[in-house]
């Protein structure tokens, strides 16, 4: 079988679609936005190898299992395991890092453990072995003391032990140490398997003497025989507990250190993670400049602005009955206050106790620990989600003190590898550590090489896939929850590239999501790589340089939603391009084309940028265009997101509250523009009740409209009946949801169809009432291109929906839930509200690669939504890797030359065909080519 052969496939808006996907090849999936791509390739061909898999697992391993639907096809041949590689598996743990993704941190703790040489983190003298002697003498020292001599047995270990006990029961041993209490062998010693215990044998109990040298000798040698060259002794009165190792101590320090273990090395393990953070690096504390916003306020005026609203009233009371009792000024402004009196007001008065009455006759006791103490034992003890919330928002996110970021305890950061230790590896950026690895090899010892070759072999294949798919900028232990969607999926294609696995099908969603064209090629080679090793390849996609590089093309359309789900043209690029019913082989072929601009807009003023410096950004001053269609470029990793976002956004933001910021020395020109709205990829919504239609406001002139409606005035029906959110029209059997939750304990939890309303949300009553012959529920199950046309005659509904299908989303549901909508699409439901809302003019738009998921025609609709904003007096700034954007605006920024710390400068600015003709970025290249000079 040549082709995974898929009939009659009708799921969605495909409409009974054949089609034969090439098997050992690689095929695009290409179209416009909303024509049934994604559809085709993850819940048709995707899903069913899916079900099948798990419909191959026994009855018992399937109950634990949520069931997933048939796709509606008649039938798939030729089908393959599959393995999906999308853009929504972003892990959100703040543990995750590129480094333990891709098991490259894995193959590290190994490597450390096993040719690690530790150093004392006291004086950095390097470690030596404790021989048998120089630990009797050191016990034989302490004259007087009482000490268990104790032979480790289980660390941090789950299991019963009762093989142990009994062996040592039977070798004449009384008691053990377990979990830190001490029993006795002949008991019957009950532990939970899945628990994880600490055991230690008591070897002798003993009482130093200057005669017991002989004793403690015997006693030392045989714990740490049973030990493997470990003991510890614990003093009975003190509980002071010792380690003393065969293995490693400092004989300067009298420092003894655990074993090393790959486990040392793990953040996530309490051998290993750093005891103030816990393994996370960092820390949340209250931000004073958050707490009280406004300083020059009095304690009597609500300088805790949290404290003002009533619910807090209790606090409030509190904080001034106790600058009362302290001698404190409650109407001077807190930034007049002496010293003294601000450290008494953050951070209390110890031991002092504060009465005041908070009603008739109820006196309240109690010792003012201060405002930053008051507001974390609020935060601590609170119930309510809000309050946690209100007091979340005032705390920054701070580097721990303790590791300064680095997650580990001192002692594995001790250990090293060519001076370096695991840490500072991670802190490599992907070409720099595979440089490191390389050259490791020269440096280590016959013996050593030998133990971790396999090691640094399987290290330099992660981090060589790695920088073949355009990832050599990120350094191992950035923050997975960081990474966009484009990059978290490159990163897993590395990773199953390095897996090397064969006759697998890989689904892939738009792979060059945040990819700058000079890296694209890369991503191409690790295609084929994966191609090569007998695997089909499947990517949905529109990048024209991963369209021409397919094997097999399919083409979707011929437009969007109801309008689509049909095959077009399918077959080689070159049969796609002579066919004339495809709308992506006229723009593969140069028939149609996004022409640029004749007439480049001028800017009105300059924002001045002074010395950004966070990330990478080398102190650069930055001047940023206002009244003209801006686009930040440069290749991946440079700078752009740094400069627009973490610095130039974070800093007007803070300064239009009146507070500061370190992330660069300042901002001229401010005063220039009214408001700042960012408009990221981020969801519109975290829960299913969000979608499109709420999110916009044009579900509230809907509900408005079915409120008019002849059955719903005579029943009393007011808009909010009509609310899914709301009691009173919706179903209370599943509140409105039209799915019931089932909790299923350590499983994901499983939704299933409301059996009251059938998944439509809403009671009887409300679903009788109609307009135009359709229920509420039809007119969220209707595409917006559907509702543009049910409510021609509605002007401002009209208007609404007219502006979400300018921006390429008319084949999105209504009702579609936010959960289910890609960063593209939640971003440019976004643009479409922004739009919505009657301009005001000198308001500045950040965007954050609008283009992505967008066809090439879909790219030509969305410049012309942002070229709108720009003529109504707006300014808009985007960030863009997309040739047809950058070639349509009028002023572009570019970031570079390279990635990580050779970027973070602005090396070419002006107009496109400026930048064009600048030799010093890689940008100028690719636009040079798309401007034809």
């Amino acid at each position: 079988m040549k082709f995974i052969k898929i009939r009659k496939a009708r799921v969605h808006n495909l409409k009974g679609i054949d089609v034969d996907i090439p098997k050992s090849k690689i095929t695009v999936i290409t179209g416009p936005s909303g024509s049934g791509k994604s559809t085709l390739a993850f819940d048709v061909l995707y899903a069913e190898s899916q079900r099948r898999y798990l419909e191959s697992l026994s009855a018992y391993a399937r109950q634990f299992l949520e069931k997933i639907e048939k796709p509606d096809v008649e039938s798939i041949e030729g089908l393959s395991p599959a393995i999906s590689i999308d853009q929504k598996s972003i892990s959100v743990n703040p543990r995750s890092t590129v480094g333990t993704i891709t098991e490259i941190y894995d193959y590290m703790r190994l490597l450390f453990a096993h040719v690690g040489e530790a150093y004392c983190y006291s004086c950095g003298r390097r470690i030596t072995k404790q021989d048998l002697q120089t630990i009797v003498d050191e016990i034989a020292s302490k004259i007087g003391k009482k000490l268990l001599i104790l032979a480790p047995v289980a660390i941090n270990k789950k299991g019963t032990f009762k093989a142990e006990f009994e062996r040592f029961r039977k070798d004449g041993f009384v008691r053990v140490l377990v979990d830190g209490v001490e029993r006795l062998l002949e008991e019957d010693i009950e532990l939970d398997k899945n628990k994880k215990h600490d055991i230690y044998l008591v070897v002798d109990r003993i009482k130093v003497r200057e005669g017991s040298r002989g004793r403690i000798a015997e006693a030392v040698e045989l714990a740490l025989k049973i030990g493997g060259g470990i003991l510890t002794v614990k003093d009975i009165e003190t509980e002071d507990v010792e380690l003393f190792s065969e293995h490693f101590s400092c004989p300067y320090c009298g420092i003894n250190y655990k074993p090393i273990t790959p486990q040392s090395f793990s953040f996530n393990s309490p051998l290993g993670a750093c005891p103030e953070c816990y393994g996370l690096g960092v820390k949340h504390q209250l931000d004073l400049d958050k707490v009280m916003p406004d300083k020059s306020l009095s304690i009597r005026e609500g300088v805790v602005k949290l404290w003002r609203r009533p619910k807090y009233y209790f606090y409030q009371r509190f904080l001034i009955e106790a600058c009362r009792q302290f001698g404190i000024d409650i109407y001077t402004p807190f930034e007049e206050l002496p010293r003294q009196h601000q450290d008494i007001v953050l951070f209390g008065k110890s031991n002092e106790v504060v009465e005041f009455e908070i009603a008739s006759g109820k006196t309240v006791r109690r010792e003012f620990r201060g405002v930053i103490n008051l507001l974390l034992e609020q935060f601590n003890q609170t119930e309510s989600s809000k309050v946690k919330s209100e007091i979340t928002s005032l705390m920054q996110e701070v580097v721990c003190p303790v590791c300064k970021g680095d997650r580990l305890n001192k002692e594995s950061l001790s250990v090293r590898i060519m001076g370096k230790n695991i840490m500072d590896v991670s802190r490599l950026k992907v070409s720099e550590a595979y440089s490191f690895f390389v050259g490791l090899r020269e440096h280590l010892t016959p013996m050593q090489l030998e133990i971790s070759k396999r090691v640094l072999s399987e290290i330099e294949v992660r981090l060589r896939f790695l920088m073949d798919v355009g990832l050599d900028y990120l350094s191992l232990n950035r923050a997975a929850s960081t990474l966009s969607g484009g990059e978290a999926q490159r990163i897993r294609l590395a990773t199953q590239a390095g897996s090397s696995l064969s006759g697998i099908t890989y689904v892939l969603d738009e792979p060059s999501i945040g990819l700058h064209p000079r890296d694209t090629f890369r991503l191409i080679e690790t295609l084929k790589h994966l191609k090569d090793n007998d695997n089909t390849v499947v990517v949905v996609e529109h990048d024209p340089a991963i369209i021409e590089s397919a094997d097999y093309v399919i083409d979707m359309g011929p437009a969007s939603g109801r309008l689509g789900g049909e095959v077009v043209a399918s077959g080689s690029v070159d049969e796609i391009k002579q066919n004339e019913k495809s709308l992506t082989g006229k723009y593969l072929s140069g028939k149609l084309t996004i022409e640029p601009r004749k007439n480049y807009k001028k800017p009105l003023h300059f924002l001045r940028i002074k010395g950004a410096n966070i990330h990478n950004l080398k102190g650069i001053d930055v001047d940023l265009p206002l009244g003209v269609f801006v686009c930040v470029s440069g290749v991946s990793g440079s700078g752009k997101s740094s400069l627009i976002f973490d610095c130039f956004y974070e800093y007007a933001s803070r300064a239009k509250m009146g507070l500061k910021s370190d992330v660069c020395r300042g901002i001229d020109g401010l005063e220039r523009i009214d408001k700042i709205i960012k408009i990221d990829q981020s969801p519109i919504g975290r829960t299913p009740r969000s979608n499109p239609a709420t999110y916009t406001s044009v579900f509230t002139d809907i509900r408005e409209l079915f409120a008019q409606t002849e059955d719903a005035r005579i029943q009393g029906f007011t808009a909010s009946r009509f609310s899914f959110n709301i009691k009173g029209g919706r179903c209370e059997k599943c509140k409105g949801e039209g799915y019931i939750r089932i909790e299923m304990q350590f499983l994901p939890d499983v939704y299933v169809k409301c059996d009251v309303c059938g998944e439509r949300r809403y009671n009887e009553a409300t679903l009788n009432v109609k307009y135009k012959g359709r229920s509420i529920y039809d007119v969220l199950e209707m595409t917006i291109n559907q509702a543009y046309e049910f409510f021609e005659n509605v002007p401002k509904i009209k208007r609404k929906l007219s502006i979400l299908r300018d921006v390429g989303l008319g084949y999105l549901q209504l009702g579609q839930p936010a959960t289910t909508l890609s960063g593209g699409e939640a971003q440019r439901i976004k643009i479409a509200k922004n739009l919505i809302i009657p301009p005001t003019g000198h308001t500045l738009y950040l965007l954050d690669e609008p283009s992505i998921g967008l066809h090439m025609d879909d790219v030509k609709k969305l410049i012309e939504v942002l070229r709108r904003l720009v003529d109504e007096g707006n300014s808009v700034v985007v960030i863009e890797h997309n040739i047809d954007i950058l070639k349509s605006a009028d002023y572009i920024l570019d970031v570079g030359p390279d990635s990580a710390d050779k970027g973070g400068r602005i090396v070419a600015w002006g107009s496109p065909v400026e930048v064009a003709k600048n030799f010093n970025t890689y940008t100028a290249y690719y636009l040079k080519k798309a401007l034809g000079i």
